[in-house]
């Protein structure tokens, strides 16, 4: 018998497309990951009130496995029911679960827009029962986007837990980086004030953003680059290597936001 599903129902509002980014940097990220895998199964947490992202999330990862299995979980047994309809042969299915992860045991985790709906302080223990489902070698994705998907931000974990954060935008659209603020993880959204470390991140790529203002000439991917580099040659570990540094994200190592104790 699987166990019982730890959570609650979310709102389950999504779009086609939403998760594009994260999938994009999820399926290069990750691909060792997942080709080393003994068995190729993935989680799609939460899916939503329709498995739109989660069929997309199956179409984008088999180009890097082509035998990757995905469950969708959802706690809302109505919403299990009709995405069951749309099953793909046993190689994408959805069942009932939550946090711990209905008894599977994944190599890959997509927790998108699900834990911005809880409490705060019930964010280290979701990640706790996340992490202990884990396949060996496994990751998460703690995921928060906007409505179209054109602001994401999203945590990565291990078995030990959380490793990285990466902040992505839709170029084109993006008129200052203190946008991202507002699409933070639960785990950081609150912390984003004077003195916090996530604070000092947002101020700093702002700055970097607006300094590489006379590269909007050349197109917005560009100045996105050198905002990068600027980083880069202040002392901020950016993750991409200058060859991917157009491509509207950046990823840092977890310790430079985690957030800081509350004075007493």
């Amino acid at each position: 018998m699987r166990p019982r599903p730890r959570g609650t129902v979310t709102r389950g509002t999504t779009n086609p497309n939403r998760l594009r980014r994260l999938d994009r940097w999820l399926a290069a990220t990750a691909a060792s990951r997942l080709r080393a895998a003994t068995d190729p199964l993935v989680v799609d947490l939460g899916y939503g009130a329709t498995p739109v992202t989660t069929l997309e999330w199956y179409r984008r990862l088999r180009r890097v496995r082509p035998d990757v299995r995905i469950v969708g979980l959802e706690i809302d047994p109505a919403r299990v029911a009709a995405a069951s309809e749309l099953a793909v042969d046993g190689r994408v299915e959805f069942a009932l679960g939550g946090f711990e992860l209905a008894g599977l045991r994944p190599v890959l985790v997509r927790a998108a827009n699900v834990l911005r709906q809880y409490p705060e302080t019930e964010v280290p223990q979701a990640w706790q029962l996340l992490r202990q489902a884990l396949a060996p070698g496994g990751l998460i994705v703690d995921a928060t986007c906007d409505e179209l998907g054109r602001v994401a931000t999203w945590i990565s974990l291990d078995a030990s837990g959380p490793t990285t954060l990466t902040l992505a935008a839709s170029l084109p659209y993006l008129e200052s980086p203190a946008i991202l603020a507002e699409r933070l993880p639960k785990a950081l959204i609150h912390h984003n004030v004077p003195g916090q470390r996530i604070h000092t991140l947002v101020a700093a790529l702002d700055a970097a953003w607006r300094d590489a203002a006379p590269a909007r000439v050349f197109g917005p991917r560009d100045r996105w680059r050198r905002t990068l580099d600027t980083l880069a040659a202040t002392g901020w570990p950016v993750a991409e290597p200058p060859a991917r540094r157009r491509d509207g994200t950046l990823t840092l190592p977890w310790h430079l936001v985690t957030p800081e104790p509350s004075a007493p």
